[in-house]
């Protein structure tokens, strides 16, 4: 069983919820190419989170941190390209940002925190 976390919790969350996402794109909307792209990103945040709970060091940790706060980023944009080339509704976009940007803000909290603290 993986160390629990509250920003991994939220992002395992999240990861099923872009699952799901992408399930209905690909049936529904019959998008595969962006539906892709934000499967792969939006379960990354949740996988790079996880190896950080195992990090080897500080540096480390950091770095898997930074890695899923870039995925989380990825994944905003290609929420707004979602919902602007009409494949989400409004309702639907602000729902999952509002998870994305929750979880943004968590890993750039826990970056910061470690960054600042002493080894």
């Amino acid at each position: 069983m993986a160390r629990q976390s509250a920003v991994g919790d939220k992002s395992l969350a999240f990861a099923k919820r872009v699952a799901k996402l992408y399930r209905y794109l690909f049936d529904q909307k019959k998008e595969i190419i962006l539906s892709k792209q934000i499967l792969r990103s939006g379960t990354s945040i949740g996988a790079n989170i996880r190896e950080g709970l195992y990090a080897q060091s500080r540096k480390d940790f950091i770095s898997k941190m930074s890695i899923a706060l870039k995925e989380a980023s990825e994944t905003d944009y290609w929420l707004e390209v979602l919902l602007s080339a009409e494949y989400l509704s409004e309702k639907e976009y602000s729902s999952l940002k509002m998870d994305n940007d929750e979880i943004l803000k968590l890993l750039t909290s826990i970056i910061k925190t470690t960054k600042c603290n002493n080894p």
